[in-house]
């Protein structure tokens, strides 16, 4: 509920505003039976005069409690939809803080289910908490004493309708309560398996695998129905279980009140206006209980919004670090690393040293851990044990936006954004001008296809970028990567899409125009950093080789092996 007040607190006049106009509402519904028995009973007397005088009242009242209704939904929705957006952008502003290891840890699937369905529902709280929260008791006490001073011989009806329907309400929202978790959960699974299909939607189609995909997701949403039917039946025996109650009170009024009516016709008028407040004191009870069902679901979705802005970013940054400009030497003094919940280390006790300027390339196997060591250079992940330097200082030591600033990561999946060309560069460099991406999309090799587009740098991405092919966003990553000029580049595999000429055409670009940068090649090929400065040749996470291409192929086995297998002397030749 901290995460609520907390937001709440911006809304302190409106929540008073909504508040006082719910108040008048109410007071003008229970005003009214006592205005309508009055002219009942001005019917009774045949007083015309009384009549019209109560009815004007009447109308008034009526008028005021309209006018109030209306201004109070309006505070409300506003409130409510104020309430949403800031706790939307909190979180997301929360989720931008964490490591790749607090995004593992929830997923990304569940990660939209949080901001987008939990904080509707803490909405819908709000919006109704607006609407109901101090209705209810002032309509349920109000009607209570009103009833009892009315007919003061039928307070046991009252008595009994209060209990019965005290009893649905439990009886309904203790079985609804413990279906609103798994609801949850399953739209989680049910959003998850909708993105992975969505997103794989090649790969589904290339292995024939819709009919799979289709009884998996068809598995979860079965789940997800057979919760939210189990609410709506419980949600629609109770409603007719009220007006059951209510309905056999009224019965039982009018029948105990038949005998007194012949003794004193006066209470006409008063039996009319025990049976409204009858139904309001029914009224104020259902709508109390929907509230606590709509509002169980509510606090559910709290808790998940709570998890995450609760949650402490695995890698924090120190405050008062300034920013400094870095050299671009790296240094790895025995690091190692392990992924949450696994048994062994990905990467253990590493040690090497690039130089400012130096073409370092990592090679191994398919999950030797090159991937591994190129995120904790960003710092992406901070490792387990060891310490990594840049220019000399410790990674944690550093300003966020030195080390932004000084280290791009190419990654071999290109990601891009949807907008434009020039808005997909600009993230690695907010305020470059047309003459940066001429430059940096030369170098990369782009500059030919982006001038076949009609709008060039303004040219539409499509989400995901998919309006472009992998090459293509390939070489739209590797410029976004050097277009802040870094001291240190990192190039995850990111050529991998690229056909054979290009790639060279990259890397002598490259070469020439970013001399100054440390780069990092991580690659399958032993040919695409053939030519680097030094080769870092990783086994099962270990280094087992530093040093030139000719070097290794003399002292280490496994390089030797990697390049025979791939045939690196007549690539070489």
């Amino acid at each position: 509920m901290k995460v609520l007040f907390q937001h709440l607190k911006k809304y302190r006049f409106e929540t008073v505003l909504s508040t006082i106009f719910v108040a008048i509402m109410v007071i003008s519904q229970l005003w009214q039976p006592k205005l309508l028995q009055q002219v009942l009973d001005a019917i009774m007397d045949d007083d015309m005069d009384q009549i019209s005088s109560i009815g004007i009242i009447l109308i008034v009242v009526a008028v005021i409690g309209l006018i109030a209704g209306i201004l109070n939904t309006v505070i409300s929705a506003k409130v409510a939809q104020g309430v949403g957006a800031d706790i939307r952008e909190s979180t997301f502003r929360k989720v931008q803080t964490f490591s790749f290891s607090n995004i593992e840890r929830f997923s990304t699937g569940n990660l939209v289910v949080r901001q987008t369905n939990d904080i509707t529902q803490v909405q819908n709280l709000v919006m109704m908490s607006l609407q109901s929260l101090t209705r209810i008791p002032i309509m349920f006490i109000g009607s209570f004493i009103l009833a009892m001073v009315t007919l003061p011989e039928l307070w046991w009806v009252i008595i009994v309708l209060v209990v019965l329907v005290v009893l649905i309400v439990m009886i309904t929202f203790s079985a609804m309560g413990r279906h609103f978790a798994k609801i949850q959960h399953f739209l989680d699974r049910v959003n998850a398996i909708a993105k992975e299909n969505l997103a794989g939607m090649r790969v589904v189609k290339s292995f024939v695998q819709e009919d799979n995909e289709i009884e998996r997701f068809t598995k979860t949403s079965d789940k997800l129905t057979h919760h939210t039917i189990i609410v709506g039946t419980l949600f629609s025996v109770m409603i007719p279980a009220f007006m059951l109650v209510s309905n056999l009170a009224v019965v039982v009024s009018i029948y105990f009140v038949g005998d007194m009516v012949k003794d004193n016709p006066e209470l006409i008028g008063a039996i009319a206006s025990f049976m409204n407040y009858l139904m309001q004191i029914m009224m104020a009870i259902i709508i109390g209980g929907m509230m606590m069902m709509f509002a169980s679901r509510a606090f559910i979705s709290l808790g998940r919004i709570g998890e995450v802005l609760d949650t402490e970013p695995d890698i924090t940054y120190d405050p008062d670090a300034k920013e400094e400009d870095l050299a671009g030497s790296v240094e790895f003094r025995d690091v190692s690393f392990r992924y949450e919940n696994d048994d062994q280390d990905a990467l253990s006790h590493i040690s090497f040293e690039a130089q400012p300027g130096e073409m370092v390339g990592i090679v191994g196997a398919t999950g030797a851990g090159k991937s591994t060591m190129a995120q904790l250079i960003p710092r992406l992940y901070d490792p387990t044990d060891g310490e990594i330097l840049i220019g000399g200082k410790n990674l944690k030591q550093l300003n966020k936006k030195t080390l932004r600033e000084s280290v791009a990561l190419v990654l071999q999946r290109a990601l891009l954004f949807s907008g434009t060309i020039s808005d997909n560069l600009r993230h690695g460099k907010k305020d470059a001008s047309e003459a940066d991406m001429d430059k940096t999309t030369s170098i990369a090799q782009a500059k030919e296809f982006i001038e076949k587009q009609d709008k060039i740098y303004e040219a539409a991405v499509a989400e995901r970028g998919t309006n472009f092919s992998g090459g293509q966003k390939q070489r739209l990553s590797i410029s976004r990567g050097v277009i802040g000029d870094p001291k240190i580049l990192i190039l995850d595999d990111s050529t991998s899409a690229l056909d054979a000429r290009s790639e060279k055409l990259v890397k002598e670009a490259l070469n020439k125009e970013l001399n100054h940068t440390t780069t990092f090649i991580i690659a399958q090929k032993i040919s695409s950093v053939i030519h680097a400065d030094k080769i870092l040749v990783l086994d099962a996470g270990r280094l087992v080789g530093v040093g030139s291409h000719k070097e290794l192929v003399q002292t280490s086995e496994v390089y030797r092996e990697i390049y025979e297998t791939q045939k690196g002397k007549d690539v070489e030749a």
